[in-house]
């Protein structure tokens, strides 16, 4: 079988799943992984032959997505920021906009920080995909990752091994966690989607993605900001800055919030489609 045939069965096959486009834009993912094919060497070899147990392999792929597997978990990998991170039901799946967010904050440290050790925090670590790529670009900092889940941390870990970077874990409850070390930044994506926001999720996203990492009850949807605010208060060093990826519903909420605890120049931002996704803030005068 050629590749392009291998195309048109995975459009067909998941045409009430996905679009025409998503169906390709995952075979181009399963083709790069599987054949070694960039994107556009496979744009160019769509009457290459492959292979019988390459086309096994991604006909068991597509078996995989036709269930509503998620192509990370079937592929055990996400890329992110550059780098490639292993995924499995542990952690949740990397996502463009948490790449916003480090990106603010390499942007923000290599101005601020241009000279000596930068002590960044990062809570509820998952796959490890901030803490890691922080320290990726950020070497002189000194990086620490907090989760609550021994099962993340261990994924995690592998994570960082993998990238080459160095990251010291603890794991913890945020909600309980106290310490004695101070940080010059501290970065969050804790859960936040309220449960009356599942109707709203892909079935795929809700049957395979770790819930430990995603929901909140709708009484107190931000409980985990205001612990992490909370700690923020005693543990950000003078000019410290506490960053968080927030619901996009509670972006207000969430302001208010954090000016009731006194924290400062606070800054609400959009990611890339338009959603209030991301607050930054300190504790100066």
């Amino acid at each position: 079988m050629k590749t392009g045939e291998l195309e048109a069965i995975y459009q067909l096959e998941l045409e009430t799943l996905y679009d025409g486009e998503e169906a390709k834009a995952l075979f181009s993912l399963a083709a790069e992984h599987v054949l070694a094919l960039s994107p556009t060497r496979l744009r160019m070899e769509r009457d290459t032959d492959v292979t019988f147990i390459h086309e096994q392999q991604l006909l068991s792929i597509l078996n995989d997505l036709q269930l509503g597997k998620p192509l990370q978990y079937i592929l055990g990998e996400a890329h992110f920021y550059g780098l490639v991170f292993k995924v499995n039901e542990y952690v949740l799946i990397p996502r463009p906009e948490t790449e916003e967010l480090v990106d603010w904050i390499i942007a923000d440290s290599n101005l601020q920080f241009a000279v000596g050790d930068i002590k960044i925090l990062d809570i509820g670590t998952g796959s490890g995909c901030i803490p890691v790529t922080l320290k990726k670009h950020l070497p002189q900092a000194q990086v620490s990752t907090l989760d609550v889940s021994a099962e993340a941390i261990a994924v995690a870990r592998q994570n960082a091994r993998q990238n080459g970077v160095e990251v010291d874990f603890i794991e913890a409850d945020i909600l309980s966690f106290k310490s004695e070390l101070k940080f010059d930044v501290i970065v969050s994506n804790p859960p936040y989607i309220r449960l009356l926001e599942q109707a709203e999720m892909h079935e795929n996203v809700l049957a395979n993605e770790p819930h430990l990492a995603l929901f909140v009850s709708d009484e107190d949807p931000l409980i985990f900001y205001k612990a992490i605010a909370s700690f923020a208060q005693t543990n950000l060093n003078p000019g410290g800055k506490l960053y968080f990826e927030i619901n996009e519903y509670l972006g207000e909420e969430t302001v208010d919030m954090l000016d009731d605890k006194g924290f400062k120049n606070i800054e609400l931002r959009k990611d890339m489609q338009g959603k209030d996704r991301m607050v930054r803030c300190d504790l100066s005068a």
